[in-house]
């Protein structure tokens, strides 16, 4: 039995120097078509041919390329934490809120690849 099930979501999170132009570079390679762009967060996010995978683009000044990041769904972001808290994962930092779009934080797997879990807070 697993700790918490996640969602059918998950975002491949890439760190880039400039969100319009790679959402435009991945539309021209691969067809990918932009959902939307949080211009006061910082992030844009890009649909995959992948039912429920979509890649996001966070922009930094110094991108850290060869980082990516998986974000996984969850229903309930409190609970997801709570439950994998309890069974010793590792989490870094503070929750990350955007309010009204997304609740996330980051965490660890055992050999310190980062991962997040996002709650998605425009549907309700």
């Amino acid at each position: 039995m697993s700790v918490i099930q996640p969602n059918e979501t998950i975002t491949i999170a890439l760190s880039v120097k400039d969100r319009h132009a790679s959402a435009a570079w991945y539309k021209d390679m691969f067809g990918f078509e932009t959902l939307y762009h949080a211009d006061d967060a910082g992030w844009s996010e890009i649909a995959t041919n992948s039912p429920g995978v979509t890649i996001g683009f966070g922009e930094q000044d110094t991108p850290n390329p060869g980082n990516a990041v998986p974000v996984f769904g969850v229903s309930d972001f409190h609970e997801a934490k709570a439950k994998l808290s309890a069974a010793g994962v590792h989490f870094d930092g503070d929750v990350v809120e955007m309010e009204g779009m997304v609740r996330t934080e980051t965490l660890y797997d055992p050999d310190g690849n980062a991962l997040m879990i996002a709650e998605d807070l425009t549907k309700g």
